[in-house]
């Protein structure tokens, strides 16, 4: 199945491809994509299956959303790319980067995790619970997702509710978020422990300081284990800190790519 996907930016650009997080979609990168096309760069942001404007494409495995990353990648065929992730992105493309190596030129990770003794967090386990999963996603409406949402960030509006309520289209969609929590099993990632390093590519870490999933201490351990990793804290954000902080966001982003675009080969 070919993933929707937003682009922006020129076709010739070096190529920054986006992965979204949980519950969100492509138009998470809505002031990141402009501020990298202004740059020169070509900026791509696919939709995960069963989000946006991807349908979905069951079962929604964690396994079978980095196939699908690595078809997209195949499709396009843009070349080695930034990557840029948060949350299930982290988990599903810092997966997809480590199994082609070859296909990375830096790496902005926001929000995620990608060590083996990794834990859930209360939505995690609830969402991995046979039916206390089906329930949180079967009696979920408009307004009760809505208050979840705005719980943790008050970056996120009613435009943008909008948008990510669309994961939510239909029992189809609501079954393969169960899908997911469920194949995500941290101990799977063992067999990635030192590849991600092993990439020898330039990275950033940005994270909200006041991530309550995701905390800062995440971030720490990435810049640990990613050699001369560059570590940004924004502070007043939360865990969507592209939404909560998207001037500062893009800021780093960008600033950091060209700090890379300069630096002596």
């Amino acid at each position: 199945m070919t993933l929707a996907y937003r682009e922006q930016g020129p076709a010739e650009g070096p190529p920054v491809l986006l992965l979204h997080g949980y519950p969100e979609s492509s138009y998470m990168w809505r002031d990141l994509m402009p501020a990298l096309a202004d740059q020169g760069r070509r900026a791509l942001a696919p939709d995960l299956a069963g989000f946006g404007d991807s349908p979905p494409d069951p079962p929604g495995t964690w396994e079978r959303h980095v196939d699908s990353i690595a078809r997209f990648h195949h499709e396009l065929e843009p070349g080695a790319v930034v990557l840029v992730v948060h949350d299930w992105g982290g988990l599903i493309g810092l997966a997809w980067a480590c199994d082609h190596p070859e296909a990375v030129s830096a790496l902005v990770i926001s929000g995620t995790g990608f060590f083996p003794d990794g834990k859930w967090h209360g939505l995690g386990q609830v969402m991995r619970t046979e039916g206390e999963g089906e329930q949180l996603v079967e009696s979920l409406d408009r307004d009760g997702f809505a208050g979840m949402i705005g719980s943790v960030s008050a970056g996120i509006d009613n435009a943008a509710l909008d948008e990510y309520w669309r994961a939510y289209d239909g029992d189809e969609r609501r079954r393969t978020h169960l899908d997911f929590y469920r194949s995500m099993d941290f101990e799977k990632l063992a067999r990635y422990e030192g590849r991600l390093t092993g990439l020898g590519v330039p990275a950033l870490v940005l994270w909200g300081a006041g991530d309550p999933f995701a905390p800062v201490a995440s971030a720490e351990r990435f810049q640990r284990e990613l050699p001369g990793s560059e570590l940004v804290v924004v502070d007043g954000a939360g865990h969507f800190v592209f939404e909560d902080a998207p001037r500062e966001t893009a800021a780093a982003v960008t600033g950091f790519l060209e700090r890379q675009a300069r630096a002596p080969r």
